[in-house]
C-alpha cells in the first residue's frame, strides 16, 4: 500500500527475527501457481451504472472499472495462464478525497465487510468468485489490518479504537503505534479491534477467497499478526504479507512467524538493475545464494512491479527497448523458484512512473500495437512451459558456480523434481553468443544430448552435451530454460 508516493520511504528494510510458531502436518501452498494481480478501478469497466465521479482523465480519480469488468476478464486472465487473481480492496472506500485523491486504489477502507458501489456489490463479488471456481482460478484477496481511511465515520465513531498522539509519543515501536502516511492506525491490542479484524478474514473466506495478502504488515502488532495467522492456516488459507523492501532474512523470519510467503523485493531490486538496467547478473545470483535461509522457498512472491514501484517497463527511456527487456525479464520470471506475479499490464510492458502513473489504465487485444501483442505471446509461453513442467513448477533450484570472467552476463541453475531438470539460463549479453563450459567445473553431471531447443516457444536458443562440455547458443538479453537429461 503506497496511496501517498511522497511519503513511501516510511515502508522500507526489514528488522528482527520474529519468534517461530507450531505448524500443522500440512500447509496451505500456493508453490506452482501463478498469481495475476488486479486493480479493479483500473481494470476494466463492466457496468456503467456505478461510475458515479469517475474522471478518466485525472490520474487520481476514479476510472470506472469494477467487479462486473473483472468477471468479464476471466477469460483472458485465463488465456495468460495465470492461475489465481490478486485484487487489491474491493471493501467500501472513504467518498471523500484526501490530498487530491480518491480512494480509487482500496486502501482508504471505510467498511470492511461491503463491497464499495464503484466497484459493485456483495452479490457481484459472488458471481465473480463463482466464476473464478469455474474457470479454476483461485482468489486471492488484499487485507487492510493496519488502518481505515483517513475520512471513515468509525474515526470518530470509536475513538477507542486508534492509536492517538499519546500512544505515538510513548511508543516503543512508533512504526507499529504511530499512523502509517497519516491513516487512523488500529489498536490491535483493543480486544474488540482484534475481534473485528479476525471476523472480518472469517467473512470474507465465507465469500469464497482462497488467500489473502496483508498490507503493510510492518505496521501492525506481531502478536495480533500471530494470531490471525494461525486462524487463516487452521482454516487452511495461504497468507501473503507485503514488508516493503524485505531481502531474504525478513522473508524467512516472517515465515517462521506463520506467513505463508512475503514478496522478495530484494530480489525484485537485483533483476530491474540487471535485466531492465543492463547491469551485470551478480546481483541476481546474490540473491539467489540465499535460497538455503528459507523455511518454504517455493512459496516466496516473486514479481518484477506491482503498485507501489514503477512499472519495469519504464526502466528504459526507449519503448521498444523495455518491451524486449520485458519480455527478458518474464521470461526470466518463470524459470525462478517460488510463486510468480504478475501485475496487469506487465505482460504487455505497459510504462508508468511513480503512483499514481504506474496504474494506468489496462488496455487489452484490440488496443495492442505488434510489439505489445509480441511480449504477452512470450509471456503467456513462458508461463506455458512452466505449467508444463514440474521442474520448472515446483523444482528445487540449484545455482551452479559460473566461471569469475562470466558472471556479469551468464547467469545459471538448474531445477529438478520427480526426475525430471531443467536448466535454466540467463544471458546478459548484449548479442547473441555460444557458451562452452566443462560439466565438472559447473558441478553438473549429465550425459551426451543433442541439440535442444529452448521450452519456450518462439525462441532461438540452443543446448547441447558433449564429451564433458556443455553448449549453450543463446540470444541477447533473454532467459532460456531447457530440459536436460
Amino acid at each position: 500500500m503506497r496511496p501517498l508516493p511522497l511519503l513511501t520511504l516510511l515502508l522500507a528494510s526489514a528488522t528482527s527475527a520474529q519468534p517461530s510458531s507450531p505448524q500443522p502436518a500440512t500447509l496451505p501452498s500456493f508453490e506452482g501457481q501463478i498469481i495475476y494481480q488486479v486493480m479493479p478501478d483500473r481494470f476494466f469497466d463492466g457496468d456503467q451504472t456505478n461510475n458515479a465521479g469517475v474522471d478518466r482523465s485525472d490520474p487520481r480519480a476514479w476510472h470506472g472499472g469494477d467487479l462486473a469488468g473483472l468477471t468479464q476478464k476471466l477469460p483472458y486472465i485465463a488465456k495468460l495462464g495465470a492461475t489465481a487473481v490478486w485484487m487489491t480492496p474491493i471493501y467500501r472506500q472513504q467518498t471523500a478525497n484526501s490530498f487530491g485523491t480518491a480512494a480509487y486504489h482500496g486502501y482508504w477502507p471505510a467498511d470492511f465487510r461491503d463491497v464499495d458501489p464503484h466497484f459493485g456489490t456483495l452479490a457481484d463479488f459472488g458471481t465473480f468468485a463463482g466464476a473464478a471456481r469455474t474457470a479454476g482460478l483461485r482468489v486471492v484477496m488484499d487485507q487492510v489490518v493496519n488502518h481505515y481511511g483517513y475520512e471513515a465515520a468509525a474515526v470518530k465513531e470509536r475513538p477507542g479504537w486508534f492509536n492517538g498522539p499519546a500512544e505515538c509519543a510513548s511508543a516503543a515501536n512508533r512504526d507499529v503505534d504511530c499512523p502509517l502516511s497519516g491513516l487512523p492506525d488500529l489498536n490491535q491490542s483493543n480486544p474488540e479491534v482484534r475481534r473485528f479484524l479476525l471476523e472480518n478474514a472469517d467473512f470474507w473466506r465465507g465469500q469464497g477467497v482462497n488467500a489473502f495478502r496483508y498490507d503493510a504488515i510492518k505496521h501492525v502488532e506481531r502478536p495480533f499478526l500471530q494470531e490471525l495467522l494461525a486462524r487463516d492456516r487452521a482454516a487452511g488459507t495461504w497468507t501473503l504479507g507485503e514488508w516493503y523492501d524485505a531481502d531474504t532474512g525478513a522473508v524467512a523470519e516472517w515465515q517462521r512467524a506463520g506467513f505463508d510467503s512475503l514478496f522478495l523485493f530484494s530480489l525484485q531490486a537485483a533483476v530491474k538493475q540487471s535485466v531492465m538496467g543492463g547491469g551485470g547478473l551478480g546481483g541476481v545470483a546474490a540473491v539467489l545464494s540465499r535460497q538455503g535461509e528459507l523455511p518454504r522457498p517455493g512459496e516466496v512472491a516473486l514479481f518484477l512491479d506491482n503498485h507501489d514501484v514503477p512499472r519495469f517497463a519504464q526502466g528504459s527511456l526507449f519503448e521498444d527497448e523495455g518491451q524486449a527487456r520485458t519480455r527478458y525479464g518474464l521470461r526470466a520470471l518463470m524459470t525462478l523458484r517460488g510463486v510468480p506475479v504478475v501485475w496487469q499490464g506487465t505482460e504487455i510492458a505497459l510504462r508508468g512512473g511513480p503512483d499514481p502513473d504506474n496504474r494506468r489504465d489496462m488496455r487489452f487485444e484490440d488496443q495492442w500495437t505488434p510489439a505489445e501483442r509480441g511480449v504477452f505471446e512470450a509471456a503467456q509461453g513462458a508461463i506455458a512451459a512452466r505449467k508444463a513442467s514440474r521442474a520448472l513448477s515446483v523444482g528445487a533450484q540449484t545455482l551452479l558456480p559460473t566461471p569469475a570472467r562470466l558472471e556479469d552476463d551468464l547467469l545459471l541453475f538448474t531445477r529438478e523434481e520427480g526426475g525430471e531438470r531443467v536448466l535454466a539460463a540467463w544471458h546478459g549479453g548484449k548479442a547473441r553468443r555460444t557458451y562452452s563450459l566443462r560439466l565438472s567445473a559447473l558441478g553438473l553431471s549429465a550425459g551426451a544430448q543433442t541439440v535442444t531447443p529452448s521450452l519456450y516457444a518462439g525462441q532461438d536458443a540452443k543446448l547441447s552435451v558433449s564429451g564433458g562440455w556443455l553448449h549453450l547458443s543463446l540470444p541477447g538479453k533473454d532467459a532460456a530454460a531447457f530440459t536436460l537429461k
